[in-house]
């Protein structure tokens, strides 16, 4: 079936015109413009402020003008992720998608569900005249992905509700009312080169056919990081042979578990023969420690032409050490929240080559002071290192209110709607809440959407049934918000 004949045929369809327009985080511009156009088209007040976000009002239905004015907020931007294989420019092209059985796919690429449904949804809900709502303020913020930007710098004064629906989490089962603040770390260091000379044999070693996911949700699951295993590859290599390395490419996106690694070795031609063997036991090993969840793991290896330089061999172990020693995946678990992510880093991006070694990771947690003490313990192992170290970007979390009228109000629709309670969490994840609720004092909030998985990797997609649950849920929500 074709994305447009989805239902609601009108969300899918805002969802399709959405994806045609180009959205990557940190270039939002064609999504503003299309978002400011929309609103214009409708005849309803709209609001670019001096970061980029849209932000567009509609009066209430007759009968509901003296109830308290709702926030619908959603971000326009998406993670940029595609398989290595894929040819595709994200600052150009539109998402390709597809459905296959209950399922919204997109071909070698990131999806947009995250968060284009949320967008769609208010979108939807904007343009129609038989939906009875209150008055409605729809906040579509920028940069989410990659810094928060558009929260951090949203112009309260455009805003005067005092309820707030964040339509990004990714469970029609859950009820989201706190989530983790977040950190980067960046880091850079200039290495010493030496001429590789003759006698030496080169390789191109790729790690491919990870899950990767969201460094967020998916922390907890296990999953491996590409990064950490090239790494880990490197370094029993080097305790074997007389490797050199002249390059390392690994990952991606600051808020996404790596799933492949590029690195290029040189060997000294006496101890090629051993190279295959090793590669046999090292994948045959991370086959065994990670047999129920990384299925398609592999390591691929291409013999290629000997470069002039490589990395110094004090600096590669030096390099390498570091990186082993670093602090990855969860660190704590919440003493107060059962099953519950309270800190975690995940080594994000990993670039080696011609002098340069530069890193990205992202450390999470819900609580400031834990937060703060992953962000040291990476800190202090790359200054030992002699790196340059930059922590930027730093978002408080959302601290989770039980007492929250909306909670309350949004648990007795879900009861009365779907039949059954849902689960209020907080999740691991950084979403705006926390930051918006810094902005607007008192604003009360809760966060809801439909089944996405694979969020932030190319395997992303969201569920059809879901989406109409998680849409006619939205619609009682917003008849039930009282004066």
């Amino acid at each position: 079936m074709e994305i447009r004949d989805l239902s609601p045929k009108a969300l899918w369809n805002n969802f399709a015109d959405l994806n045609e327009v180009p959205r990557p985080s940190k270039h939002e511009e064609h999504v503003i413009r299309f978002m400011v156009n929309y609103g214009n088209k409708l005849g309803l007040e709209t609001i670019t402020d001096s970061i980029g976000n849209v932000i567009i009002k509609k009066p209430a239905t007759p009968g509901m003008e003296n109830r308290r004015t709702v926030v619908l907020q959603a971000h326009l931007d998406m993670v940029h992720q595609k398989n290595n294989d894929t040819v595709f420019d994200f600052n150009t092209q539109g998402i390709e998608m597809y459905a296959e059985g209950d399922w919204v796919k997109a071909r070698g690429t990131t999806l947009g569900a995250d968060n284009g449904i949320g967008v769609a949804a208010a979108m939807t809900i904007l343009a129609a005249t038989d939906i009875p709502h209150p008055p409605l303020e729809a906040l579509f913020t920028v940069d989410e992905e990659t810094g928060m930007t558009g929260a951090t710098r949203l112009d309260p004064a455009n805003i005067s509700g005092r309820i707030l629906l964040n339509l990004d989490t990714e469970d029609d089962t859950e009820l989201s009312i706190g989530c983790a603040g977040g950190l980067d770390t960046n880091t850079s260091y200039t290495y010493q080169q030496t001429a590789i000379g003759d006698g030496y044999a080169c390789f191109t070693l790729k790690i491919k056919g990870l899950q990767g996911g969201h460094s967020g949700m998916d922390i907890h699951k296990g999953r491996a990081n590409a990064n950490k295993l090239m790494n880990r590859l490197l370094y029993k290599a080097l305790q074997k042979t007389d490797l050199k390395l002249v390059s390392f490419d690994g990952g991606g996106l600051r808020n996404a578990i790596p799933r492949e690694a590029t690195s290029v070795i040189v060997l000294p031609k006496e101890q090629q023969k051993d190279l295959l063997p090793f590669l046999e036991e090292f994948t045959a090993t991370v086959k065994t420690e990670y047999r129920s969840i990384e299925k398609t793991f592999t390591v691929e290896w291409e013999k290629i032409e000997v470069p002039q330089q490589a990395m110094d061999d004090a600096d590669l172990k030096k390099i390498v050490n570091s990186l082993y020693a670093l602090p990855n995946g969860v660190y704590r678990m919440s003493p107060d929240i059962a099953d519950f992510v309270e800190v975690s880093s995940n080594l994000a991006r990993v670039i080696i080559k011609d002098g340069s070694f530069v890193t990205q990771s992202l450390q999470r947690s819900g609580v400031e002071s834990t937060k703060d003490d992953i962000a040291n313990a990476v800190r202090a192992g790359f200054e030992n290192t002699g790196c340059k170290v930059e922590q930027t970007g730093d978002y408080p979390g959302w601290k989770p209110n039980p007492g929250s009228a909306i909670l309350h109000l949004m648990q007795k629709l879900y009861k009365n709607y779907f039949g059954h309670e849902p689960e209020v969490k907080a999740c691991h994840a950084g979403l705006e809440c926390g930051i918006l609720g810094g902005h607007l004092p008192g604003l009360d909030m809760i966060s809801f959407g439909p089944n996405i998985t694979g969020a932030h990797s190319p395997d992303e997609k969201v569920q059809i049934s879901s989406v109409q649950k998680f849409y006619g849920y939205l619609l009682e929500a917003l008849k039930g918000v009282e004066s």
